[in-house]
């Protein structure tokens, strides 16, 4: 099952015609032993299962479980059961995923996918939702920890350079946004995917474009990553921070 769901993830393409399949929330953040749902509805799709994946950053992505309205209990992955992973319905559309007793790795992105076959559309391909995102938090969780780094020599002398921001938290997900002068950056942001570290954190790097004339203007930019409640800022200008070699 996991080597098919990783092909129709890979060959997963737009085809005019297709059911659109609607999942939420987007975010949802717990702490850890609560319990939380996600709703997905299969939109023209009345006949399907409606199946889940779970896909922890960087990792191999993980069939859950497959559920139909008709049937008296989920289908479900190895490594995933009952009663740590229900799901019901709430009408031929309407489905949701119940995870219970939650624990720090159970964050990821889950799923929400069904077989979409329209005979008057002559469609007949797998349809995935756009994911909800699942941040479980620990009891006391630590506000992420940042390291900014300036651009070389090298890269200013081209008139165009970086800054680096590394992000060191607990689990695999943060909103990562850069500020210049206090005021919200749109463009020139490259953000990575959490990757695990040997010491069981995770670890997130964004570079931010600028332009050399700003950096010797001595503007204050500003690296935010916000996990949960928990947030943390680290500023780096000119005059305070050495330029690497």
């Amino acid at each position: 099952m996991l080597g098919t769901l990783c092909t129709l993830i890979t060959a997963l393409t737009c085809v005019s015609g297709v059911t659109v399949v609607t999942q939420k929330p987007p975010v949802v953040t717990v702490r850890k032993g609560e319990t939380v749902t996600m709703d997905c509805n299969l939109g023209t799709i009345t006949n399907k299962d409606a199946c889940w994946y779970k896909q922890i950053p960087g990792g191999v992505p993980q069939f859950v479980l497959l559920f139909h309205r008709s049937h008296s209990s989920p289908t479900y992955g190895s490594g995933f059961s009952s009663p740590k992973f229900t799901s019901t319905h709430q009408s031929t559309t309407d489905y949701r995923l119940t995870i219970n007793n939650v624990e720090e790795r159970d964050s990821a992105v889950y799923h929400c996918y069904t077989w979409d076959s329209s005979p008057d559309e002559g469609v007949s391909q797998w349809v995935f939702g756009q994911g909800t995102k699942l941040i479980v938090t620990g009891s006391s969780l630590s506000p992420p920890v940042l390291t900014v780094f300036p651009p070389s020599s090298a890269e200013l002398s081209s008139n165009k350079a970086s800054l680096l921001c590394l992000s060191s938290q607990s689990v695999p997900f943060a909103e990562v946004t850069w500020l210049v002068g206090g005021s919200p950056v749109s463009s020139g942001i490259s953000t990575s995917t959490a990757v695990h570290q040997p010491d069981q954190t995770f670890q997130i790097s964004s570079y931010l474009a600028i332009q050399t004339s700003d950096w010797n203007m001595d503007k204050i930019y500003t690296c935010k990553v916000s996990l949960g409640s928990q947030t943390s800022e680290k500023n780096i200008n000119k005059s305070v921070c050495p330029t690497e070699e």
